[in-house]
C-alpha cells in the first residue's frame, strides 16, 4: 500500500489523506450464532493498531474493528517520541517513520523578540550516535496510521473490518457480548477481552457508564499545517509573547513533505468557527514568517483546527474483560507531546500481558497491573502536562509577571531555565512500586567477610524502561534494544552462568567486545556478572550482581504472576 502501480508499471506514493478502505461483509454476520474471538479492539488509530500488531506477533488472533473507511485528516499527533520509536522498530515499523519524518533533538525557547535559550535531548549525538533513535521525529498521523495499517495487513492474524461501528457491550462472567452496526446490518461477536482504543470520546466508555475525571483548561489554541519551503534548522521553536503574536504563545514545527504545523494560543474567548477561516490564518502565519526573516516565503495553508483540552483520565483501566487505551483511557494537554506517545505506551504494556492470558501462560490477574501500570503513568503524564499548561497560558496578573520574570531571568541564568515550562517533552514512565518488578536485595560477600545489600548508580532501576546502547554482535553493528528477545531476557555483563541455558527465556550476554565504546556498561553501572531481567515490553523488572538460578525463576514468576 505504500506505492500504487501505474499503466507505466511504474509506482507513486500512496496519499493517505485521500486513501480508503472498502467494507467487506464477514462470515460472523451470517453465522448461525456469534463468533467467538480471543481479543476484539475497537478503533484502528495508532494504539489499536498498534496493540493489533503486537498481539498478532505474539501469536494472537485479534479482531479489530473501526466505525470509519480512512485515515486521520490533518497532522494531528505529530511528535513521536524515542521511546514510541523504539515501539515502532519491534512491531516492524520504526525504520520507515524514521526515514519519512523529521527527526529532531534540539528545542529553542523565545521570550518576545530574543532567544533565551536552547536544548538538546540528546547531546552526545552531536559526536556520534549512541542511541538508534532519535529523541523525537515529526510526522503526521495520517502516515503513522498509514504504516501501521500496511504492517497490519502483512499479519494473517489481524482481521481488520472497516465501517464496523460497536453498538452495543454486554459483559458475562467469561466473554464480552458486542453488538456491530455495518451498511448490511447488525450483527454479534463474542470477545473473552475487549480493549477500547476508540478515542477521547469513547462509545464504549459511555456504553458502560463512566467517565473520566480531571480538569479542563479554559483557553483555545489554533492548529495549522501549513506548506512552506523556508531554511529553518529542524528544531522545535516556541515563542513567549513574541510581538507577532502578543500576550499569547506560539508553536513551529516542522514535518514530512515541507509541511509545518504552528499552534497559535487564541485565549477562551476566540470564536473557534472564525479562526479556522483561511483568511483569519494567513495573517497571522505571515506575521510569524516575517519576524524570523521570511518575509519572501509562500505558504499554502492545508488544514487547520481549533481546540480545547483536558487533563483527566478514568479511574480505572480494567473493567473486567473490557480493558480501555490511548485517549479512551486518559488525555492530557499536547504540550510535551504525551497523547499519542503515551497511547502506544498503554499498548506496548498491554499486548504481552493480554497475549498470556489468552494463551494460558498467565492468569486474568496480569492484567491488573497493566491497570496499576499504565494509571501511574497517565498521573505522570497529567501532572507534567498541567504544570505546563499553567505555565504557558497563566490565568491570573500575578502568575504571568512570575512567568515573564522566570523568562527574562532564563536569558542569562541557568538556574531558571530549570523552571520554564514550554511542556515539559515525553519521556516513557519509570513504573515504581509494580509489582512485576523485584526489589535490589542482592548481598554481595567481598574478600574480607564482610556483606552488605549492594548498590547501583544510574537509571536502570527495577521498572525502568531500558536504554539503548551500541553494540557490536556476530561480525556486525547493532544496538542493545533491537537484541533483546520478543519475550523475556536475561542481560548479563561477561560470561553467562552456565545454568542459565536452562531458563525459559533468552540470554544476550555482553562482553567488552560487544561493549567496545562503554556505553552499555555504563547505561546499566555494569561489571562483570552483573544481570538484568527485561521485561518483553523492554522494562526491567530484575537486577542483580551475581544472580543464581532460583533468582532469575523467582523474578520471572513474580513478573509473569505465576
Amino acid at each position: 500500500m505504500g506505492t500504487r502501480d501505474t499503466a507505466c508499471g511504474e509506482t507513486t506514493p500512496v496519499n493517505y489523506q485521500t486513501l480508503e478502505f472498502a467494507y467487506q461483509a464477514s462470515p460472523d454476520q451470517t453465522a448461525a450464532s456469534p463468533t467467538r474471538h480471543p481479543v476484539v479492539i475497537v478503533g484502528a488509530g495508532p494504539v489499536g493498531l498498534s496493540l493489533a500488531i503486537d498481539m498478532a506477533q505474539r501469536g494472537v488472533k485479534v479482531l479489530l474493528l473501526d466505525n470509519d473507511h480512512k485515515l486521520s485528516s490533518g497532522s494531528r499527533a505529530i511528535c513521536f517520541a524515542k521511546r514510541t520509536l523504539e515501539i515502532f522498530d519491534r512491531l516492524g515499523c520504526g525504520a520507515r517513520m524514521v526515514r519519512k519524518g523529521v527527526s529532531w533533538n534540539v528545542g529553542r525557547v523565545y521570550f518576545k523578540d530574543e532567544a533565551v535559550y536552547s536544548f538538546n535531548l540528546l547531546p552526545e549525538s552531536q559526536i556520534e550516535p549512541t542511541q538508534a533513535r532519535p529523541a523525537f521525529i515529526n510526522l503526521q498521523q495520517y502516515y503513522v496510521e498509514g504504516y501501521l495499517i500496511e504492517r497490519a495487513l502483512e499479519l494473517p492474524l489481524i482481521d481488520i473490518r472497516w465501517c464496523n461501528t460497536v453498538t452495543g457491550l454486554i459483559q458475562h462472567a467469561d466473554h464480552t457480548v458486542l453488538t456491530i452496526a455495518t451498511p448490511d446490518g447488525p450483527y454479534a461477536v463474542h470477545a473473552d477481552y475487549v480493549v477500547a482504543c476508540d478515542g477521547s470520546r469513547s462509545p464504549l466508555r459511555a456504553m458502560m457508564g463512566l467517565e473520566t475525571e480531571g480538569r479542563v483548561f479554559r483557553d483555545r489554541f489554533l492548529i495549522a499545517d501549513v506548506r512552506m519551503d523556508v531554511a529553518l534548522p529542524e528544531e522545535r521553536r516556541f515563542w513567549f509573547d513574541p510581538p507577532f503574536h502578543p500576550k499569547q504563545s506560539v508553536l513551529l514545527h516542522k514535518q514530512a513533505d515541507s509541511m509545518w504545523r504552528i499552534d497559535f494560543q487564541l485565549g477562551w474567548d476566540a470564536d473557534p468557527e472564525a479562526e479556522k477561516q483561511p483568511e483569519r490564518i494567513a495573517p497571522r502565519v505571515r506575521a510569524l514568517l516575517d519576524s524570523i526573516g521570511a518575509a519572501e516565503v509562500g505558504f499554502t495553508i492545508g488544514w487547520a483546527s481549533v481546540y480545547t483540552f483536558a487533563c483527566q483520565r478514568m479511574q480505572s483501566f480494567r473493567q473486567d474483560r473490557v480493558l480501555f487505551a490511548g485517549d479512551a483511557a486518559h488525555g492530557v494537554s499536547p504540550f510535551g507531546a504525551r497523547g499519542a506517545n503515551s497511547g502506544v505506551q498503554d499498548a506496548d504494556n498491554l499486548g504481552w500481558k493480554l497475549a498470556r492470558v489468552v494463551q494460558g501462560e498467565s492468569p486474568a490477574e496480569l492484567l491488573d497491573s497493566y491497570a496499576f501500570e499504565r494509571e501511574y503513568a497517565a498521573d505522570e503524564n497529567i501532572l507534567n502536562s498541567t504544570r505546563a499548561t499553567d505555565f504557558i497560558t497563566p490565568k491570573s496578573q500575578a502568575s504571568a509577571l512570575f512567568r515573564d520574570a522566570v523568562l527574562a531571568l532564563s536569558r542569562k541564568h541557568p538556574f531558571a531555565r530549570r523552571v520554564v515550562n514550554s511542556g515539559r517533552l515525553s519521556v516513557p514512565s519509570t513504573l515504581h512500586g509494580s509489582a512485576l518488578s523485584t526489589a535490589d536485595i542482592d548481598i554481595d560477600t567481598h574478600t574480607d567477610g564482610d556483606t552488605h545489600i549492594d548498590s547501583f548508580s544510574g537509571l536502570m532501576v527495577p521498572g525502568a524502561p531500558a536504554l539503548d546502547a551500541p553494540l557490536f554482535c556476530d561480525g556486525r553493528s547493532t544496538w542493545l534494544l533491537r537484541e533483546l528477545g520478543a519475550d523475556f531476557t536475561l542481560l548479563v555483563f561477561g560470561e553467562a552462568p552456565l545454568w542459565a541455558a536452562a531458563l525459559k527465556l533468552k540470554v544476550l550476554a555482553v562482553d567488552a567486545s560487544m561493549d567496545a565504546s562503554g556505553h552499555a556498561a555504563q547505561r546499566y553501572d555494569a561489571r562483570s556478572g552483573t544481570a538484568y531481567l527485561l521485561r518483553p515490553d523492554q522494562h526491567v523488572c530484575a537486577r542483580w550482581r551475581a544472580p543464581t538460578k532460583a533468582d532469575v525463576e523467582a523474578a520471572m514468576c513474580r513478573a509473569t504472576a505465576c
